[in-house]
């Protein structure tokens, strides 16, 4: 009886550290969306303005399906701010991310560009 009473609170405790983990995770996308896609949005234009030529008009339209894309899911928009150094690896290490980070490429990898 005390094993198994010892086996459903090692089991409550690892449900309970998994909930801690999913919630930890969620934070972290929300922060994505929050914080990272207003600076990378900013960024692509600033980008695509710079190099508009007879060559590569960048009007609205380009500018539209480009944010689109770069913007359409969390771990495009941290691919996209990591390219283009709005943050680096420091960063993702001093919030406590650098895991998050990974668990989110690989569970969108096959949204992401290579």
């Amino acid at each position: 009886m005390q094993i198994i009473a010892v086996l459903a609170l090692a089991s409550l405790a690892w449900l309970i550290w998994q909930l801690v983990k999913a919630k930890r995770f969620t934070r972290f996308k929300r922060k994505i969306e929050d914080e990272l896609k207003d600076k990378v949005i900013s960024d692509i234009i600033n980008e695509l303005n710079e190099t508009r030529s007879d060559l590569y008009p960048n009007n609205d339209c380009h500018q539209a399906a480009t944010i689109f894309y770069w913007t359409q899911y969390q771990s495009r928009i941290l691919q996209a701010a990591l390219n283009r150094e709005i943050i680096d690896e420091q960063w993702l290490q001093s919030t406590g991310n650098l895991r998050n980070s990974q668990h989110l490429f690989f569970i969108e990898q096959d949204k992401t560009s290579r």
